[in-house]
């Protein structure tokens, strides 16, 4: 039986012991500048389409992000959503071309579900 969920992360723990996910890891390295300046622009719109092809989990309940209440909340992509999945191979791309190291979860049942819609899950992990 194939699992429900996938996630992409750091292959290794953040400062805080958490692994950030593969969204997170391309925006730091647009944030600190890192990114060449056709690579930024191609980031840009890969997040441009992603921010209009589903809702922004804390868009709807702003506790979910909350680090104070919510301080490992993991977002998971349900496997049925395809169409964003298959798109996470640029981000991984991305990040393989600027040697940060990722890795790929799958599971059914990935923590307690704080949020959920018709594409993903954002969980407080077991």
């Amino acid at each position: 039986m194939e699992e429900k969920f996938v996630r992409y992360e750091a292959s290794m723990p953040n400062g805080r012991g958490f692994h950030p996910g593969v969204f997170a890891l391309a925006n730091g390295l647009a944030k600190d500048g890192r990114l060449s300046a056709e690579d930024w622009a191609s980031w840009r719109s890969a997040n441009d389409h992603y921010d209009a092809a589903y809702a922004d989990p804390s868009t709807v309940d702003r506790s979910v992000y909350d680090r104070a209440i919510n301080p490992a909340a993991q977002s998971w992509f349900k496997r049925t959503a395809a169409h964003l999945v298959t798109g996470v191979e640029f981000y991984t791309d991305l990040l393989h071309r600027y040697g940060v190291g990722w890795r790929v979860l799958y599971s059914n049942d990935p923590g307690k579900v704080l949020y959920e819609d018709d594409v993903q899950i954002v969980v407080a992990p077991h």
